[in-house]
């Protein structure tokens, strides 16, 4: 059963007005085909906005795509989060709706129709900040169907921190509509030679997306530092450490991220290599896909396939695009929000 689509844009229009600004504790973004509800720290999965209904009934905003109406990281388990440490000293912050949030504060959270940045210290109330964290979700140029994610992290400790010793997580638990709790995952780009010392910044990659967002601890569910095709169905998800060259006292870098949607695995693929709107290279060469066990989920990604990357190529991060802008025609869409949502209800404890 469709739902009124006059309805899902007052609901938008809801969520962009009780959410966007400054100092909030989170905002639902949307680009008109990918919307998003990331938290002040950086993490997906915020509330569902007070005064509207969620159409799937789940209560929260993940990642979701508007022609079909299907969330990912949302259903069930909370359970997508990022996390940073400095594996030498101890010193870590960390967020996940479900598996918890600690060693960090907010330094401010601002936020548009489309667009949300958020910048977290990371230390001790004793010691003092060690690093400095930001997340900015915006829209590109090159395609609808991607959100690109600039992280930059900045050495606040007073001396530099040597070469493996920083070590930045992202993790998420695939639950994708129709068919949440059973889909299929795939991880590919990650290569044979891993860690720094080797001339990579991949360190681990798994399929155990119920892995805390704490970047020390670790357990695998099989699929351990591999690449793998459509592994399921199952309950499961994707997680991604990387580790980095020295950083100076004062220094920062930036490496860049992508959440995302497309109708179909090979609409994903064209939109991994459409960051820079040149179809001709990969600019997201590290990913994964979350897709349905429908009839055609794993081999065609239908009905729709989500996307989770890094701008990479071998295992080192690239700067395919530093200074994106929203795409033609974005803020036209935003109207369109949850256009399309389905009236779909199915979760379970985990």
């Amino acid at each position: 059963m469709k739902l009124n689509p006059k309805a899902l844009t007052g609901s938008l229009v809801l969520a962009g007005l009780m959410f966007a600004g400054t100092a909030q504790a989170g905002a639902v973004i949307t680009n008109g085909t990918v919307t998003m509800g990331v938290n002040d720290l950086g993490h997906l999965n915020t509330p569902w906005p007070a005064g509207s209904s969620d159409p799937l009934g789940i209560g929260y905003v993940g990642l979701r795509y508007n022609a079909t109406g299907a969330a990912s990281t949302e259903p069930g388990c909370l359970c997508e989060g990022w996390g940073v440490a400095l594996v030498s000293s101890g010193t870590k912050g960390y967020a996940n709706e479900s598996s918890g949030t600690a060693g960090l504060s907010l330094v401010s959270f601002t936020s548009t129709a489309s667009t949300a940045v958020s910048v977290v210290n990371v230390g001790t109330a004793t010691a003092g900040p060690a690093l400095q964290v930001t997340h900015n979700y915006q829209p590109i140029a090159g395609t609808p169907n991607l959100y690109q994610v600039a992280v930059t992290i900045k050495n606040l400790t007073g001396s530099e921190i040597g070469a493996g010793d920083l070590r930045y997580r992202r993790v998420m638990d695939w639950d994708i509509y129709p068919t949440p709790f059973s889909e299929y995952v795939t991880i590919q780009g990650v290569p044979a030679a891993l860690g720094i010392a080797n001339g990579s910044n991949v360190y681990r990659t798994d399929n155990n997306g119920f892995n805390s967002a704490d970047p020390t601890t670790f357990s695998s569910y099989g699929q351990l530092n591999t690449n793998f095709t459509d592994n399921g169905p199952d309950d499961h998800g994707a997680l991604f450490d990387f580790e980095f060259a020295a950083l100076a006292a004062g220094g920062e870098f930036t490496f860049y991220t992508y959440y995302g949607a497309a109708e179909s695995e090979a609409a994903a693929d064209m939109a991994r290599r459409m960051v820079d709107g040149d179809a001709s290279d990969v600019d997201i060469g590290l990913y994964s896909y979350g897709q349905p066990s429908t009839a055609t989920g794993p081999s065609l990604g239908e009905p729709n396939t989500f996307i989770f990357g890094f701008g990479v190529t071998g295992g080192i991060f690239v700067d395919p695009d530093p200074n994106p802008t929203p795409e033609p025609g974005s803020l036209a869409l935003l109207g369109l929000g949850f256009a399309g949502l389905a009236a779909m209800r199915r979760r379970k404890s985990k």
